[in-house]
């Protein structure tokens, strides 16, 4: 296995640190690279119009300053963020530097992902290869 793929998201509060360990330590094992993502979701397009220029430029470049301080954390050279539906850039993403494996977190479902489903759902129902999806123990 050559790359693997984590994912993550830059606003939870928990669970990141373990979901790139569990990457790292799986990559150790393979003899594999680790790559992180994180995804910002679009605008409303509704929205779009009230915001003020350059908000959302600001937001990306916020986004990869923090996503550069958690890779360097943790000793990875590749951390890239993209913008789109979480689950349709992951997969895109894993698919374009030719991921063998792709590791994000999942969350306690609450009873919109019953209607909408989760990234998590959808990343391993669409993706080109395995997923391994980290739980944290609710407390």
């Amino acid at each position: 296995m050559k790359k693997i793929l984590v994912a993550i998201d830059i606003a939870r509060t928990g669970g990141n640190d373990l979901v790139i360990q569990t990457a790292k330590d799986l990559a150790g094992a393979m003899g594999s690279e680790v790559a992180m993502l994180h995804v910002i979701e679009p605008t409303p397009s509704y929205v779009l119009a009230e915001v003020p220029q350059g908000v959302l430029a600001k937001r990306q470049e916020v986004a990869a300053e923090e996503l550069r301080k958690i890779a360097a954390t943790h000793d990875l050279t590749e951390a890239v963020v993209r913008e789109g539906p979480p689950a349709t850039e992951i997969l895109d993403y894993a698919e374009k530097i030719g991921a063998e494996l792709i590791v994000l977190h999942s969350h306690d479902p609450d009873l919109s992902d019953y209607f909408i489903g989760s990234v998590a759902v959808r990343v391993v129902r669409h993706a080109h290869c395995s997923v391994h999806v980290v739980r944290q123990a609710s407390a």
